[in-house]
């Protein structure tokens, strides 16, 4: 269905998503792992977790949640097994909770893609921020989680990339104006567009997947800042006992994104 298409709705507690089939092609993830600069064959014929947010958002846009100007705060997910490229999944999905902030509204959503056998294979439950206009300059979108990554001294440094508006174009061209259009970010109060928060875990995994090629895996994510489209970043690793604590986006040490792992087998 094309967004024109769609009966737009407000979002309210205890709404619930009509399941659907989504799947990630072959051929999609390589175009969108070369769009950030990224190896697809790093995940040998499985689906990079990361596109498990945009496909959880997209469920709600199906239904009537629209996710423009919106921005991801607060991300869980979670691989329980591997998903094949081409692996047909159902989708599910609520609203469970809506809460009023100075800005506008934080919407907690479950999302969660179920296998053939019925089995949950990714879980990506999320708290957006829906920002309200008639709000103007008003700051706070309610209490903050504590940080994740503490001291970068302790941090190995994986990698480095350098974003371009053609990459991130390439990446994200639907769904949410700020991530592509500069008038739309201007107007939602940034600089320039900003990647969507699921284009900015797929480097992350990538780090995770470079160290090694976990079956199971349950990351807390937290968007601290935002990351433009011209914007250059390190990815970083915060090494524990029997695998690394944490995995993070820094930028003139000042971390963007960070995930705790809570999980990793």
């Amino acid at each position: 269905m094309a967004e024109q298409e769609i009966e737009w709705r407000q979002p309210e507690e205890g709404f619930q998503f009509a399941a659907a089939e989504v799947t990630v092609s072959a051929e999609h993830q390589e175009e969108k792992l070369a769009a950030c600069g990224l190896d697809h064959s790093l995940y040998a014929g499985c689906v990079d977790p990361a596109f498990y947010i945009g496909l959880g958002i997209r469920a709600g846009i199906r239904n009537g949640i629209s996710a423009e100007g919106n921005v991801n705060m607060l991300q869980t997910l979670i691989q329980h097994r591997p998903v094949l490229l081409g692996e047909v999944l159902t989708v599910h999905g609520a609203i469970t909770k809506i809460t009023q902030v100075p800005r506008g509204l934080t919407v907690d959503t479950e999302v969660w893609f179920d296998g053939a056998d019925g089995k949950t294979a990714i879980s990506a439950p999320r708290r957006s921020l829906k920002p309200d206009p008639t709000r103007g300059s008003k700051r706070g979108a309610g209490d903050r989680p504590a940080a994740v990554i503490e001291d970068l001294s302790s941090c190995d440094i994986c990698a480095s990339y350098a974003l371009t508006p053609g990459s991130v174009k390439r990446y994200s061209s639907e769904g949410n104006s700020i991530h592509y259009e500069m008038d739309a970010a201007i107007k939602a109060g940034f600089r320039a567009p900003i990647i969507g928060g699921g284009m900015g875990v797929h480097y992350m995994i990538h780090a995770l997947w470079e160290r090694c090629q976990p079956r199971s895996f349950d990351l807390s994510i937290y968007f601290r800042r935002p990351i433009f489209w011209d914007d250059e970043f390190a990815v970083v690793t915060v090494p524990g006992t029997e695998h690394d604590r944490a995995v993070g986006l820094i930028r003139d040490d000042k971390v963007l994104t960070e995930a705790r792992i809570n999980k990793l087998e």
